[in-house]
């Protein structure tokens, strides 16, 4: 059996699980930014727990503000999605009580406004940022709350409760206007120097979209796995998930950065996904492989990238939330390949190549304001209608810039477009269509 990708929360695009802040592919330090977002997936941690000051004198709150706005004019018939939104997220992280064992909380809360869509244009299918309710209507806002509870002994944290994974096989979405959330129990241990380790059950998934905390159907997900940092240039990672009632999965990475004279870089790197779904879930048990081959090599404000990627087995590789076909649970951004934009160049037996260029602009005197842009061709795709192989090609353009210092210190305006073009016989796979994305983001330290 094929499930055709018709994605939900699909093409968030542009790497965002490498920085799912600002959802920027950030093409120059994309491979090595894989460690620090494993190292910095759990509650926030000291060197150890004898480094505790205490419960408030290491405690943070954050205000993080996003004015977002999504247009999708699709082709060939298919109904347009337009949603524009004003979404906050407050968060406090305590620190841990002093001792042997440590104790603390987080805790965050979430509000989203709709200032525009309708007619059509939002909801399930589209953009995400808010749900249909029971009478068809768009809601006109979103709240939701949550908190954990946790431990440290040590390197090691425990924590259960209200969390926001950012693991390979677990990596919550915040490429929308609000972000997922995932209720359970996690471990997170860096007792050896270099080494992070992983460990957790979920059993709750609140949707970006909606305010119900188990809104996303899972049953439950167990991880496990971990980083290990070599030497400055070597990076590897392993991990394991079981997604009750639908499917098992393993991912591997490996980077390598490579310093070269004048304080040039070449990063190479690997990242592989290999998926069995259960036969509760598609009724076959099907398989499918998705890896990834990419080099950058980065010289002054420029940086240029090439990368293959490949995915084959009995079916397309799937994640996250589908319309239609029930939850799969692992986060929409847990797709942690290199041709990953708009469409996530994941169907049945594709092969896609990209060609990407990255600039600067701080050498040339604006600090703080970047651009990438990004050609991306998919071929050999079987939408599993019979039609023979398909074909997909994108063209990605953003332009970010960051506010350097004064009151709106951090504040980001992120424009970005993508073309992207399907044929005929890979309809059943995806849609085509352009898309336009404006966010403006604002973190906020309070203290």
């Amino acid at each position: 059996m094929t499930i055709p990708l018709q994605r939900l929360s699909a093409g968030d695009g542009s790497n965002t699980k490498y920085n799912s802040i600002y959802g920027i592919q950030m093409t120059k330090y994309k491979l090595s930014a894989i460690a620090l977002a494993l190292m910095t997936s759990a509650p926030a941690l000291a060197a150890s727990q004898a480094d505790s000051n205490g419960f408030v004198e290491d405690s943070s709150l954050d205000l993080f503000l996003r004015n977002a706005y999504m247009n999708r004019d699709y082709k060939h018939g298919a109904q347009d999605k337009v949603e524009w939104g004003q979404g906050a997220v407050l968060t406090f992280n305590s620190g841990f009580t002093q001792g042997a064992v440590g104790f603390g909380v987080d805790a965050f809360g979430m509000y989203g406004l709709r200032l525009d869509s309708g007619n059509g244009r939002a909801g399930a299918g589209g953009i995400d940022f808010f749900m249909i309710d029971n009478n068809g209507d768009v809601e006109r806002d979103m709240a939701h709350a949550g908190a954990a509870v946790k431990a440290r002994f040590s390197k090691t944290v425990l924590a259960y409760g209200d969390q926001r994974p950012v693991l390979p096989v677990l990596s919550h979405d915040d490429s929308r206007l609000l972000p997922e959330a995932y209720t359970g129990t996690m471990i997170t241990s860096n007792e050896i120097d270099g080494l992070t380790v992983h460990a957790g059950r979920f059993h709750a998934q609140h949707r970006k979209s909606d305010a119900g905390r188990d809104s996303g159907g899972l049953n439950s997900i167990e991880v496990l796995g971990g980083s290990y940092q070599f030497n400055d240039n070597i990076h590897a990672a392993l991990y394991a998930s079981d997604v009750e009632d639908v499917l098992k999965r393993q991912y591997a990475n490996l980077n390598y950065i490579r310093p070269l004279n004048g304080g040039d870089t070449l990063t190479l790197g690997f990242s592989g996904y290999r998926t069995k779904q259960d036969k509760e879930w598609d009724g076959a048990g099907d398989r499918n492989n998705l890896w990834s081959l990419s080099a950058n090599y980065a010289t002054g404000s420029h940086d240029f990238t090439l990368a293959y990627q490949r995915s084959s087995g009995d079916t397309g590789y799937n994640y996250g939330f589908y319309q239609n076909q029930g939850a799969v649970g692992d986060g929409g951004t847990t797709i942690w390949v290199a041709n990953s934009f708009w469409s996530d160049f994941n169907a049945k037996d594709e092969r896609s190549w990209q060609v990407g260029y990255g600039l600067d602009f701080a050498e040339y005197g604006i600090p703080g304001l970047s651009y990438n842009v990004a050609y991306i061709r998919g071929t050999d795709i079987d939408d599993g209608t019979g039609r023979g192989d398909g074909t997909e090609r994108e063209f990605f353009n953003q332009l970010k810039y960051v506010v350097q210092n004064g009151a709106a210190k951090d504040l980001s305006v992120r424009l970005r477009s993508s073309n992207l073009r399907v044929s005929n016989n890979a309809s059943n796979y995806n849609s085509d269509g352009n898309e336009v994305r404006i966010f403006v983001d604002f973190p906020m330290n309070i203290f």
